[in-house]
C-alpha cells in the first residue's frame, strides 16, 4: 500500500477542485495512483452532477463576446443556483467561452428539446428522400436518418456542439464537468448572436 502524503492530496485537490477528504479517499482507493484517483473523482463528480441537473437556477450572469473586427457579437445568459457561484471567476470564464462558442459555431437552439417538431419532420423528410433510391430496407434507412439527425443536432443545438477549444468534448459535457466542480446546477438561459449584414 503506497503512502498517501499531504502533498499528493493537495496536488489532487488542485487538479480536481474536490474536497480534501474526497481526495484522500480517492488516493487511498487507487493505491496512490494519481491518474486513477483523478478518474475516480471525475466519475463520482459527474454522477453527482446528474443529480444536480434540473435543480432551479435563479442566479447567474450575462456575458458578452465581441469579435475583434466588431462585426460579430454575442450576449449570453448563464444561470446557476447561488450568487456565490455567479461571482466565481471560473463561472465567469465559462460564460465568456460559451458566448465565444455561439459566435464561432452559430447554434440556433440551446438543446434538442427546443427544435420545433415541424423542423424535425422536414429534416427527416429530406433524409428519407435522399435515401429513397438507395435500395436499402426501411429499417436501415431509419437508422441512417437517426444518424443524420444526430449530426443535425450537433450543428444547430449549442449543448450538442463540439467545444471549439477541444473537439473531443461536447458543450453539455463541459457544463456537466463544471456542475460537478461547483456542486450546483448550471444552465444556459438564452443567447443572441448579432452579425453585421445578417438578420
Amino acid at each position: 500500500m503506497a503512502e498517501v502524503t499531504s502533498a499528493m492530496i493537495k496536488e489532487l485537490r488542485d487538479k480536481t477542485q474536490a474536497g480534501m477528504v474526497d481526495c484522500k479517499k480517492a488516493l487511498v482507493d487507487s493505491d496512490g495512483n494519481m491518474e486513477k484517483a483523478v478518474e475516480n473523482l471525475r466519475k463520482k463528480g459527474l454522477a453527482s452532477a446528474d443529480k444536480k441537473m434540473g435543480a432551479e437556477v435563479t442566479e447567474g450572469i450575462i456575458a458578452s463576446y465581441i469579435h475583434n473586427n466588431s462585426k460579430l457579437g454575442v450576449i449570453l445568459e448563464l444561470k446557476c443556483m447561488t450568487d456565490f457561484v455567479a461571482r466565481n471567476e471560473d463561472f465567469v470564464t465559462l460564460a465568456k467561452e460559451l458566448a465565444m462558442q455561439v459566435a464561432a459555431a452559430n447554434p440556433i437552439y440551446i438543446k434538442v428539446e427546443e427544435v420545433p417538431a415541424e423542423i424535425l419532420e422536414k429534416e427527416k423528410e429530406i433524409y428519407r428522400e435522399q435515401m429513397k433510391n438507395s435500395g436499402k430496407p426501411d429499417n436501415v434507412i431509419e437508422k441512417i436518418v437517426e444518424g443524420k439527425l444526430s449530426k443535425f443536432y450537433s450543428e444547430v443545438c449549442l449543448l450538442e456542439q463540439e467545444y471549439i477549444k477541444d473537439g473531443s468534448v461536447k458543450i453539455k459535457d463541459l457544463i456537466k464537468e463544471k456542475i460537478a466542480i461547483f456542486k450546483e446546477n448550471i444552465e444556459v438561459g438564452r443567447f443572441s448572436r448579432f452579425q453585421i449584414g445578417m438578420k
